[in-house]
């Protein structure tokens, strides 16, 4: 029986602003929305072209997104990642590690954070 992995949810707090935030700067497009699930909530389902992996956003409004520190995180592959952090560098984004430029000349993995409007980390990785 074959099985595979088809996406990962995550509760958001405003809908709009973190469909907007995955899709500008990290490349998702919108497959589907729902403005009502069978539970109530709004859902909105991103996808990376070319990933079998979805992103399931979920809003509700009398839920508060709360969850500790480093406890959650994404990833996303893109082909040149100095080329990349620089983009949203200029898009005003934060990138962690500081200094990233030069810990990235130095040798070593090449690997950065960025965080979304609701505090989750999203970890960028070279291919």
């Amino acid at each position: 029986m074959p099985i595979s992995f088809d996406h990962t949810r995550i509760r958001v707090s405003d809908l709009e602003k973190s469909i907007n935030w995955y899709c500008l700067t990290c490349g998702f497009e919108v497959l589907k929305r729902t403005d009502k699930s069978p539970s109530g909530n709004q859902l909105a389902h991103l996808q990376i072209p070319g990933s079998a992996h979805k992103l399931e956003l979920t809003h509700s409004p009398d839920y508060k997104v709360e969850f500790p520190e480093d406890l959650v995180h994404t990833c996303i592959r893109v082909d040149d990642i100095v080329e990349y952090c620089e983009m949203l560098a200029k898009a005003g984004i934060d990138i962690w590690p500081n200094r990233w430029q030069e810990k990235f000349t130095s040798g070593g993995n090449k690997m950065a954070f960025i965080t979304d409007p609701d505090g989750y980390e999203v970890e960028i990785l070279e291919h």
